[in-house]
């Protein structure tokens, strides 16, 4: 497993984990607590307590959405998405910048995303599996905030310009 530190976006990282080839297929360790020892900005460890996967198909975007308390691990169970986390954290220094990422069942990556950015994904083949592990229990949604996919203040190159969205995504504002 290799750890790097995004560039672009304060605590965000990108995880390559190690794939196990031969004959009959591949073999991929996704989670173990004691490699996963990753520490919040507040110096807690961070503690996935929650699973959660989506299946969706292509031209579907998902987000972007967040919350103040939860930390994300994404990665691409099957199929490929295009993967957007958006520094929407005021104080940060990295405010405003957003970070994408070609996710799949091929690479094998992870993002590990700070609790306060948000986060979307437009799915790139015909079907894909979305998995992501959360350090909170899902809440309501009133406890999310929804940041419009298209907001100018972010400017994101999304390769989708017409996505097939929810009415809550639709709806979403833009930031203030």
């Amino acid at each position: 497993m290799k750890i790097e530190s995004s560039k672009i976006i304060s605590d965000l990282r990108i995880i390559s984990l190690e794939v196990f080839h031969d004959f009959r297929g591949d073999y991929v360790e996704t989670f173990n607590l004691d490699k996963y020892d990753f520490i919040d900005s507040n110096g807690g460890k961070i503690i996935f307590v929650e699973d959660d996967i989506s299946v969706s198909q292509k031209g579907v975007l998902r987000g972007l959405h967040g919350d103040s308390k939860t930390w994300k691990l994404v990665q691409c169970l099957f199929g490929k998405f295009f993967y957007v986390v958006a520094d929407v954290r005021i104080d940060s220094p990295s405010y405003l910048k957003w970070e994408s990422f070609t996710l799949s069942e091929a690479d094998r990556k992870q993002i590990l995303v700070p609790a306060g950015c948000a986060n979307g994904h437009l799915v790139l083949s015909e079907q894909c599996i979305f998995s992501y592990k959360q350090s909170q229990y899902y809440a309501d949604k009133k406890d999310q905030f929804v940041v419009r996919w298209d907001d100018p203040k972010l400017n994101i190159d999304w390769p989708e310009q017409k996505p097939i969205l929810s009415e809550r995504d639709a709806k979403a504002r833009f930031i203030k």
